[in-house]
Order: structure tokens, then sequence, then C-alpha cells
């Protein structure tokens, strides 16, 4: 694993390690996956502009986010049932994270509890992910733990009035989140590390909702509030002490009325494609988004992130951050925490290189001068000659 080079060299050691309805589960996208490829592909249409003769003997990769200087414009994202992927699960993704000097997002899906990872990770500047329920209730006592557990700052996700359709984890006969069957059982024996792991360790649960994939349907009906408007955020502002970030933007109009009630940051996001097929790629909006509510709102992006260059692009482009959840997993699945900290070891090693190539020493230097987007450029001629 300390020879992986790239993110790409650790998703290639994590099919090889886990049962492939695992790795499709976390690879995997909705429906025919075009949003998830046109959110990569995005940032392959980046084309930089170096300066030169610029002293870059030293660099700081560091930033501020919502007050507080992390080491590096980049969040790890939530994502649902992570001890699936490797029985350490949410707590060693934590610990990495706070080593890393970078925050991480705990899931409402999550296999551990803000408890738990705020006492794996108690120097880490943990985070908490929402989904509304119906039960204001339940959302309340939600709430209540992960401020007690010391989180303070809610990123609430408003992309999943329904699940998304992804088809692969369908054709496993998997259950979302994945449960093992019998169908999946003999994947899982041609991989006896995992498989050992999967008997040895306890049952897989949702730890903040409860219950077991088994109670699935229940547990959707419950959890995901398909009547959400701007006057539960209100209720939820009523109600939680900390910064709220609302992920899940993929509309300048939205984003306008977010900014318009003073949330303190948003998220644009197409769920890693795996919500909506054919969304707009998060790279291509935060321009446009930043552009119109950044001088107020702090603006992240989620989604095709792969490489410290993409996090520089993002950053030029208008993110404060990005958020990643697959570069981390694929970690995971490789090699457990080992495997998370040689992922962010890579992508801050290729942020700071990006940075000394492109003639910037700080983060803020990174600006919109540093990079243009191709398919954008052409649009613009187009326009401009009369054929837009």
């Amino acid at each position: 694993m300390q020879f992986a080079a790239d993110i790409a060299d650790l998703r290639a050691l994590a099919r090889r390690r886990v049962p492939r309805m695992v790795f499709d589960y976390v690879d995997g996208a909705a429906e025919a996956e075009r949003s998830l490829r046109a959110s990569v592909e995005a940032f392959d249409q980046v084309t930089f502009h170096p300066r030169i003769m610029c002293d870059v003997g030293t660099v700081s990769t560091a930033t501020e986010v919502l007050g507080r200087r992390i080491a590096l414009p980049l969040v790890l994202g939530p994502t649902g049932f992570t001890r699936m992927m490797h029985r350490a699960g949410e707590p060693a993704v934590a610990r990495a994270a706070a080593a890393a000097g970078i925050p991480y997002t705990l899931s409402t899906m999550g296999t551990a509890t803000a408890a738990e990872v705020s006492a794996a990770a108690p120097d880490g500047w943990n985070w908490f992910q929402l989904y509304v329920v119906t039960d204001r209730a339940r959302t309340q006592d939600t709430l209540d733990h992960a401020h007690d557990a010391g989180i303070d700052v809610l990123v609430l996700t408003v992309d999943v009035p329904v699940a998304g359709a992804r088809l692969r984890d369908v054709r496993h006969g998997m259950t979302i989140p994945p449960a093992l069957r019998w169908r999946s059982a003999l994947q899982a024996i041609r991989h006896p590390g995992w498989w050992w792991d999967f008997l040895t360790s306890e049952p897989l649960r949702f730890a903040t909702v409860g219950g077991a994939p088994d109670n699935l349907a229940g547990i959707i009906n419950t959890m995901f509030d398909p009547s959400i408007t701007l006057g539960d955020l209100e209720w939820i502002r009523s109600v939680w002490t900390g910064k709220i970030l609302v992920k899940g933007v993929q509309d300048v109009r939205d984003a306008k009325n977010l900014a318009s009630v003073g949330v303190d940051g948003i998220v644009v996001s197409n769920h890693g494609g795996r919500q909506l097929d054919r969304a707009p790629a998060p790279l291509d909006l935060l321009p446009h988004i930043h552009d119109t509510v950044g001088d107020t709102t702090s603006v992240f992006l989620d989604g095709g992130v792969r490489s410290g260059a993409d996090i520089a692009a993002a950053v030029a482009l208008g993110a404060r951050a990005v958020f990643v959840g697959r570069p981390y997993l694929y970690g995971l699945m490789a090699g457990g925490e080992a495997g998370v900290a040689r992922a962010l070891t890579i992508m801050q090693a290729e942020f700071a290189r990006t940075m000394q190539l492109l003639g910037a020493t700080t983060t803020s230097e990174l600006t919109a001068e540093h990079v243009s987007v191709r398919a954008q450029a052409l649009h613009s001629r187009l326009r401009d000659h009369g054929h837009g």
C-alpha cells in the first residue's frame, strides 16, 4: 500500500481486497452513472496557467474554514455503512483526518455514534451530517447527541427526498446500504481477510438511527422526509447552536435562497452521482454559485475530486474547500486506517506540488487566473459567434 502513487492505485488495490459487492457499493452511482462520470470528467476539462520565477521554496497548504485553520482545503465527507468497507470503520477515518489536520464528517447512516467518533479522535474537528426525519423529536435527539459529543458543525443533506436507483447494488441483490446475502456470500469467501473481519466483528447496524439493513424500508420511510422546505431549515437553526452547511445544492436559485436565510456554507454537490442521474457536474456549477453568493457565504465543492490537483482547481474556481468520499474509502478498503492516511498523504503532496508548479505559496493565492475550463471556453466562443 505504501507504493500506491495515486488514488487510482488505491482504488485498484481496494478492488482486489474486498468483495465485488462491497467495492461496487462505494464505486457505483445511480442508474447509468452519467453524473458520476461527468463529475470526474469535468476536472479533465481544466487547464492550469502557471506563473514562473516565483519563490515557491516554501508553501503553505493551510486554509481557514468556518473560522478555524485546517491543514488542507479538504473535508472527509459523510459516507454510510463505513464499517462494511473495513471493520475499523468511522473511528479509523476520524483518527486519520485528525492526524492530517482536516475535518471528518460522520454520516447519519454511519456505523459509529458521534460519541464513539469523538472518543476515537478527541483532538480532531469532527462534523455531523443530518437527514431530516418526519419525527422532529427524533431529529432533535440526534442533534443533541452530536452536540453533547462536542460537534459544532452540522452538514444538512437535502438532495435525498428518496433514495437513488443504484443499479450495481440491485444487480448484486443487495440492500442499500448493503447486507450480506447468500447470493453474495461466494464473493466474500474469495476475500478471506474481509470475510474474517465480517464474521468476527459486531453485526453491521445504523449507529445513530438504529436498526439493521433487514428493516431498511422502515428506516427510510422514517428517515427521508420528502416535504422538507426552507421552513424546516429555520427550525434546525432554532435547535442547533453550531455552524450549518447545506449539502446537495445544484442550482444557483437554491444557493441564493439559502444564502438569504444566513446558512454558514453551501456544498455544491450531486451526492457523488448517487441520486439523480444526469445531474450537473459540481465543478461546472461552482463558479456560477460562487459568483452569486461567495461574498457572503462559504462555498464548498463535493464530487469528482480524485487528486490534489483537483483540489487546487476547485479552490481556484471558488471553493473554500472540497469534500471527498470515494478517495478515502478506497484507502480504507485497501488498508484500514493506514490506507486512509495514505490517501490523505497522496492528496496533500499533490496539492502542494500543484501549488508550487502554479507559482502559488499559499492556498489563498489560488485564483481563477490560474485555471480555465476548456468546455466553458468553447461554449463562450460558440456563443460569441452566434452558435450558442
